[in-house]
């Protein structure tokens, strides 16, 4: 007798897939369907054979390898042997697992195998071996032509993703749209993006970015490993990742940032071109990315953003900024090794997981940050550095915990040359409320399409309410590890300063309107007080960096005793309008000391101008939709596009558009096919040299 050769196999897909949610991949979708099974779980199979299976006689062993190089011991080779008479499951739940599930003795059998919760994941290998007991003198092996995707499991208690609550579940891995937070902690702003992880181009987007980051097949079953390795690989610094940043405003020989309303457009080019990064991202286009391949994968992610992000570049724990004597900022310090920045805001991700490589009590959400800011271990990447170990201050924790704790805890210290000082400059203030303002997050559940009562405020997750002993007592058990840090952190002497000042914080002003920077002084000392001040307003990038100095004004005047004064610059929009750059900050300075008695002060503070608001229309009953907004400039907005995507409605598109005269309501028509049934979500965004970034975002229900 000769062994059984195998004639066809099914994996009934679309079956499987529904039982281990990933009926939504529109690989399980195609007409050939792909099989998209998670760990953890089990899958039937049916196999036909050239003769009816023989119970007695017929050895039948189904194979699977992961990698170049599957290996038994490594746990990416499993080889399983069909046995009729075994009735149930090993007991160790992370072993493979193969049972006989029916017979119907038609020359096919259907079995049912079981996937290890803590297997890699990525594309594994399928092979069926026969022979005839006994005899070794004859083998056939039978390749199964089909990729099978191994995923994560949300949905499994023994994998280290398993996120208990089903609404975080469809938030966080099955939800393929959602915002990102960008504006100021005073004015949040969401930006809607279509993260699209079920797009036919993500999920082999995500498994090719995986075998580019260099992460070992063997690791590919660590969550952690596979985080910190996509915190890598969504920028293209050291392995030719997905996204090219640039933060200067020339984009020509790219997209803007601004102009992305979703993941696929760039997951598309960036598999076209062979794996060429793309061009151009900023860190919530980074955090958008990220989104996008962990859900695709499996791992429960979401974008936080925290707002005046602190780029502690000198491991202190503070962000140093240098005045000279004449209250102007010098740029990297007076040595010029000094790059410490707050970024108006910074968009990282969060992971859900449990970290065996720590305490108990530190697993849950860990932040990665695919935004090249700061090599560690020799690459760009960030995290997954415990949220539990950041609050507490616990920095010693794997991974590149003082980094994300500096960005959400650092204190802001003002330095200004001083001739009388030992080393040329002296400490003027020390900010311990500036950085990490506001951390905030999509809420669960329901996009908002017309306003902003979606976002989630998840400050007090991150850090202790701000003045209070828990926060200090965070910040001081972290300074404790950074010996650079301990001499910034005395206590500053207040008993000679008897002179008020406060600088009268801006929220926001709308595009082409003019404001004013203003600070009140009070003398409440019994003499006369001289004062020197400084006041400024200049256009900075969102990550803190100078652009153009708009106005400045400086003198010394005399105070009387009780008195009360207030300063101030006015700007008009001639004055700044020219001026700006990406996202329509302006950053303002205040620095004043007191001649007699040696006090010094300094504030800071940031605003945003107001963009007009954009809607996006689009009737249920109707495939025609519209872009809606109005210029409030007195000037053209020239060098016009806009971009229109829907998942299942419309693949990105981007078009040029002609410009925009001053004060003109733009309505712009755009017609969608439906390819899926269901609620949908529309997302569109226009740029403009003068205004980037206008956004909206509407729903739809196709029948």
């Amino acid at each position: 007798m000769e062994p059984l050769n195998v004639v066809q196999t099914t994996f009934y897909v679309k079956e499987n897939a529904k039982e281990h949610h990933t009926d939504q991949f529109d690989l399980v979708k195609a007409d050939n369907p792909t099989p998209i099974f998670r760990r953890g779980g089990n899958i039937y199979m049916a196999i036909m054979f050239d003769r009816e299976y023989d119970v007695e006689t017929d050895v039948v062993r189904v194979r699977f390898g992961f990698g170049p190089k599957p290996n038994v011991i490594r746990g990416t080779r499993a080889v399983l042997a069909v046995r009729p008479k075994q009735k149930r499951f090993p007991d160790d739940p992370f072993q493979w697992g193969i049972l006989l599930s029916r017979n119907d003795g038609n020359n096919s059998i259907v079995i049912e195998i079981r996937i290890p919760p803590n297997t890699q994941i990525g594309i594994w290998e399928c092979s069926i071996q026969t022979n005839i007991a006994k005899k070794r003198e004859s083998r056939h092996d039978y390749k199964i032509p089909e990729d099978i995707y191994v995923l994560f499991n949300p949905w499994c208690p023994d994998d280290g993703v398993y996120m208990e609550n089903e609404e975080d579940r469809n938030e966080y891995v099955l939800n393929e749209t959602g915002k990102i937070w960008c504006g100021t902690f005073k004015e949040p702003k969401g930006k809607h993006w279509i993260f699209g992880q079920f797009n036919d181009i993500s999920l082999p987007g995500a498994v090719f970015l995986l075998e580019k980051s260099g992460l070992a097949p063997a690791d590919r079953g660590s969550p952690v490993m596979v985080a910190r390795a996509i915190s890598a690989i969504i920028n293209a610094v050291d392995e030719g990742g997905l996204l090219e940043g640039r933060w200067d405003g020339d984009y020509a020989d790219g997209t803007s940032p601004h102009s992305w309303t979703g993941s696929a457009a760039i997951m598309d080019q960036y598999l076209r071109s062979g794996g060429t990064p793309v061009k151009y991202g900023q860190c919530w286009v980074y955090s958008a990315a990220t989104v996008t391949v962990c859900r695709a994968l499996g791992i429960p992610c979401r974008s936080t953003t925290n707002y005046v992000s602190a780029h502690d570049t000198n491991q202190s724990l503070t962000v140093d900024k240098y005045f000279d004597i004449f209250g102007n900022r010098i740029e990297n310090g007076p040595e010029g090794d000094c790059t410490d920045s707050c970024w108006n805001f910074h968009v990282w991700n969060d992971v859900w997981m449990t970290r065996p490589d720590l305490p108990p009590g530190y697993g849950g959400w860990q932040i990665i940050d695919a935004t090249p800011q700061e090599q560690s271990e020799r690459v760009m990447r960030c995290g997954p550095a415990s949220v539990a170990a950041v609050k507490k201050g616990e920095i010693g924790f794997l991974y590149d915990t003082p980094f994300v704790f500096s960005e959400v805890n650092a204190d802001v210290v003002h330095f200004k040359e001083d001739e009388e000082s030992d080393w040329g400059f002296t400490r003027l203030n020390i900010n311990q409320y500036h950085v990490g303002r506001k951390l905030l997050t999509k809420k669960v559940g329901p996009t908002d399409d017309k306003a902003e009562n979606d976002l989630w405020d998840v400050t007090l997750v991150y850090k202790n309410k701000e003045g209070t002993e828990a926060e200090r007592l965070a910040v001081y058990n972290a300074v404790r590890g950074v010996p650079r840090a301990q001499a910034l952190y005395e206590i500053p002497n207040k008993e000679n300063e008897d002179v008020f000042f406060d600088l009268i914080d801006i929220d926001s002003i709308p595009f082409g309107q003019s404001f004013s920077v203003v600070v009140r002084i009070h003398n409440k000392a019994k003499e006369n007080r001289t004062i020197s001040a400084v006041l400024s307003a200049s256009s900075v990038y969102y990550t803190g960096r100078a652009a153009n100095d708009i106005k400045k004004s400086q003198g010394t005047f005399n105070i009387k005793p009780g008195n009360k004064e207030t300063l101030q610059i006015h700007v008009t929009p001639e004055e700044y309008l020219e001026k700006l750059v990406d996202h329509g900050l302006i950053k303002i300075y205040a620095i004043a000391t007191v001649k007699d008695t040696k006090q010094t002060w300094s504030e800071e503070d940031d605003f945003t101008l107001k963009k007009p608001d954009m809607q996006l229309t689009a009737p249920q009953s109707c495939v025609v939709g519209g872009i809606i907004f109005k210029n409030p400039l007195s000037i053209p907005l020239t060098e016009c596009l806009y971009t229109v995507e829907g998942p299942g409605l419309h693949k990105p598109k981007t078009i040029r558009f002609r410009d925009v005269t001053p004060e003109e309501e733009v309505n712009i028509i755009e017609t969608f096919v439906a390819k899926r049934t269901g609620d949908r979500r529309i997302v569109a965004s226009f740029t403009s040299k003068q205004i980037q970034d206008l956004n909206a975002s509407t729903s739809i229900k196709i029948i």
